[in-house]
């Protein structure tokens, strides 16, 4: 089975950052024949978060006419079915290239054969795929998840080494979720998480999730958001509750969104670690190497900071997500 998941190491992510900073802007035509555009299908997952906005956001104003590519752009709400039609419309359309964020990481083993038939060219973005389709994508662009949530898991195993920790998860089967699980459990010890359960990276569901952790597991005081909303949400049923986020139970959260780093300003969330969104024009140039068959990295990967509650607001009010 062919799997998505590299050897991510700081010599490959410089050496993909470096080939893609060395990126022609060049590109021959595509698309209608009678235009120099490069025609692409881009399906976004869906828009469940402000980091999926941002994201949403960075590629609509990257990938346009003025930078040689016609969008044809799909939201699939979250939902993998509708994603799949996006996929086939797209190679019913003839388009250049295929760029996709996969909701999960199975079931595309289909879809991705029907797109190397077509000789269709595929860029992943932001998450990853696990599938048997042989050399599925020309390359993938995105964070390094399982690093995010060793860095989450190592400034709580400093900071708070006996904490009983509930992990608050992002879409079960998901690239984001599966590897910040992996990656922050490695770190803190799977004896220290005493409840997970899924808030499918919203901050509606990351609050119900979390009033019912508090119910089930009382003495919990650290909680491990798989994404800032979910950690919002929390807030909100920790404060219902009667208690006081960031102090009564310590929270730790990914993304790095604005709404989340101002709620580490005010004390409410202990650490976050960055999951940058915006790399539009990085998608703009992979797009133009892949499409002029030019050899692109296998992976590019972004790289994220991480933030505590000495954060600034300056440093806030200058974000661009």
């Amino acid at each position: 089975m062919f799997h998505s998941k590299f050897a991510r190491t700081g010599i490959a992510a410089a050496a993909a950052v470096s080939v893609l900073a060395l990126a022609a802007c060049g590109g021959s035509g595509g698309g209608d024949g009678d235009s120099d555009l490069i025609s692409v299908g881009f399906s976004q997952l869906g828009a469940e978060s402000g980091w999926r906005t941002a994201n949403t956001e960075s590629v609509k104003a990257s990938l346009t006419e003025e930078n040689g590519i016609a969008l044809t752009f799909v939201d699939a709400q979250q939902k993998q079915e509708n994603q799949i039609k996006a996929l086939r419309d797209f190679i019913a359309q003839d388009v250049d290239v295929i760029a996709f964020s996969p909701v999960i990481e199975t079931g595309w083993d289909e879809v991705l054969q029907e797109i190397k038939d077509a000789e269709i060219p595929v860029v992943l973005v932001d998450r990853t795929v696990d599938t048997t389709v042989e050399d599925p994508f020309a390359t993938w662009i995105g964070a390094d998840f399982r690093l995010e949530g060793e860095m989450a898991g190592e400034w709580v195993k400093e900071n708070h080494p006996d904490a009983k920790i509930f992990e608050l998860q992002g879409t079960l089967g998901s690239g984001a979720q599966v590897d910040r699980q992996e990656g922050f459990g490695a770190v803190v010890g799977a004896e220290n998480i005493i409840g997970q359960a899924t808030g499918n990276f919203t901050r509606a569901e990351g609050k119900t999730a979390t009033e019912a952790a508090l119910q089930a597991y009382p003495d919990l005081n650290l909680i491990f958001a798989h994404n800032d909303d979910m950690g919002l949400g929390a807030i909100e049923a920790i404060e219902a509750a009667g208690k006081v986020p960031g102090k009564d139970i310590i929270l730790v959260t990914v993304d790095g969104v604005r709404d989340g780093l101002q709620a580490l300003h005010d004390g409410k969330f202990n650490f976050v670690v960055e999951c940058n969104p915006v790399f539009g024009d990085q998608i703009v140039e992979l797009i133009k190497k892949v499409h002029a068959g030019e050899e692109v990295a296998k992976e590019t990967i972004v790289v994220d900071q991480t933030f505590d509650q000495t954060i600034t607001q300056e440093t806030i009010d200058a974000r661009l997500f």
